[in-house]
């Protein structure tokens, strides 16, 4: 892509944007940065909340702060330096804090028993909200009634992971800081592996966590969750903490609370840093095509205070959204935000007829549908316990998991109809950038220039094959076991 300085206007393979189609899209992209922005902001407050009992919006200026002069002090390679570190030491210590917890209630077997008969001692009468699901150690459930239909979770969230582990800014930053394509592959595959922890290590102590504080992180009148967690829908985003502070010794309780506030803020740098440069390079450099380093600068600070100022504001929106459980907004809000983005990913990757005119008006469809969802969400949230359910139908009878799926074939048919109803993609454009038109003229995996063997590189990249396949079995296995 080229930028025309005289005009503003950005002339991308055959398909000239204005400023303000610009504009449109980097919005599009910086909705999705600010959503982490806000998931992660609220879920450092809340640790801090939790571990120290401090004010929720103490919490949130002390992440701030040393935020802030954590961006100042390090680069990229000393997140990723830090990552590497924090990575370590969370998966060991949710290693012990998982063996205490099981231990606490007698091991797995007794985990579905102990859950069951976690009812809070203060309920709301003529009620169900206070019981457990009878369905909770089933992944596979019902595609109509369930919190989490199988339907939903099989291909909905598919769509949404797609999105995250492939196009989200700071995977892909980190893809793009690798020596060669087989470290990304290797890191990939690393990253896989860890993904699969969650599972023992995070959902079944957080079932645990109830188990064991049912009054607390299964509270379900107002004033009981006030006292709490300090939100009056619901306290399970505590459950995790709570563990932690309630069984971890007092060494590894520090250690571990360090860890992951720290591992907040590197996410939370690496997001106010994209959202910046993307405002400030691919807005305002429109908008002001002779603006100086020093101007951009500024206005990039500017960027990153305004972004603070909305997501301090925006905690009290998230205390209570979707029933107090940050999962499930986080999950509701990216099933209205990324399913084009993931379609145009795809469809961009194994088709070569899609061209840029069709992934524009793509996006800009599915930003619409999705915007439109994501208010009346905000505008009419999930009823507390006991509360009529007054939301839209468009809420009630389709689930966001659904939502999403039906996003996703929104967008990819708007995309596959403008790349047909418009000019086809000369070969040039698209050489080495989709899956029919990748050289062969390297080895798998190699990089032009980095002193390896052909031989080394093919036997690295098969290593990397049987792992992907590998891993596709054991989680297909877990899957099924769960179902």
């Amino acid at each position: 892509m080229a930028a025309d300085n005289s005009t503003g206007d950005l002339h991308a393979a055959g398909l000239q944007l204005n400023t303000a189609d610009i504009t449109i899209i980097a919005v599009y992209f910086a909705l999705n940065m600010v959503v982490g922005i806000w998931i992660d902001l609220y879920a450092g407050a809340l640790f801090v909340h939790i571990c120290l009992g401090w004010n929720f919006y103490l919490s949130t200026t002390l992440m701030l702060v040393v935020m802030a002069l954590y961006t100042i002090a390090g680069g990229l390679a000393a997140v990723i330096y830090t990552d590497a570190l924090q990575t370590f030491i969370m998966v060991v210590g949710a290693v012990i804090l998982a063996v205490k917890a099981f231990n606490q209630i007698g091991g797995y077997d007794q985990l579905e028993a102990a859950y069951a008969q976690a009812i809070p001692a203060k309920t709301i009468n003529n009620t169900t909200c206070h019981l457990p699901r009878t369905d909770a150690m089933h992944m596979f459930r019902d595609p109509y009634t369930a919190d989490l239909p199988w339907t939903g979770m099989t291909f909905g969230l598919t769509i949404m992971a797609t999105w995250y582990w492939c196009t989200d800014q700071v995977i892909v930053q980190r893809s793009l800081s690798a020596r060669d394509l087989n470290h990304v592959k290797a890191s990939s595959i690393l990253a896989s592996y860890l993904k699969m922890l969650p599972m023992g290590l995070i959902v079944m102590p957080g079932m645990i966590s109830r188990a064991l504080y049912p009054d607390d992180v299964g509270c379900v009148v107002p004033s009981e969750c006030l006292r709490a967690c300090g939100a009056e829908i619901g306290c399970s985003n505590i459950a995790y903490p709570k563990l932690i502070i309630e069984l971890m010794p007092t060494g590894l309780r520090g250690l571990m609370i360090a860890v992951m506030m720290a591992a907040l803020m590197s996410s939370l740098t690496s997001i106010f840093n994209s959202s910046s440069t993307l405002f400030t390079m691919d807005i305002w450099r429109q908008l002001r095509p002779r603006a100086g380093e020093r101007e951009l600068l500024l206005v990039g600070r500017l960027v990153i205070v305004v972004l603070i100022g909305v997501s301090v504001a925006w905690i009290p929106i998230l205390q209570g959204s979707n029933s107090g459980q940050l999962f499930i907004y986080m999950q509701s809000v990216t099933s209205s935000l990324a399913p084009p983005v993931a379609a145009v990913f795809v469809l961009g990757i194994f088709w070569r007829r899609a061209n840029e005119q069709g992934a524009f008006w793509g996006l800009m469809v599915g930003l619409a549908v999705g915007a439109g969802r994501m208010v009346l969400e905000f505008l009419h949230p999930a009823p507390p316990c006991g509360a009529p359910d007054v939301q839209p139908a468009l809420l009630g009878s389709i689930h966001y998991l659904h939502f999403a799926v039906a996003l996703f074939v929104l967008s990819s048919a708007v995309v596959v109809s403008g790349s047909l109803l418009t000019p086809a993609p000369q070969g040039a454009q698209i050489e080495n950038l989709t899956w029919w038109t990748l050289s062969q003229t390297l080895p798998l995996g190699a990089k032009a220039g980095d002193g390896q063997t052909p031989q080394k590189q093919a036997f690295w990249a098969r290593v990397c094959g049987f792992n992907a396949i590998l891993l596709m079995c054991v989680n297909i296995f877990f899957y099924a076991y769960f179902a």
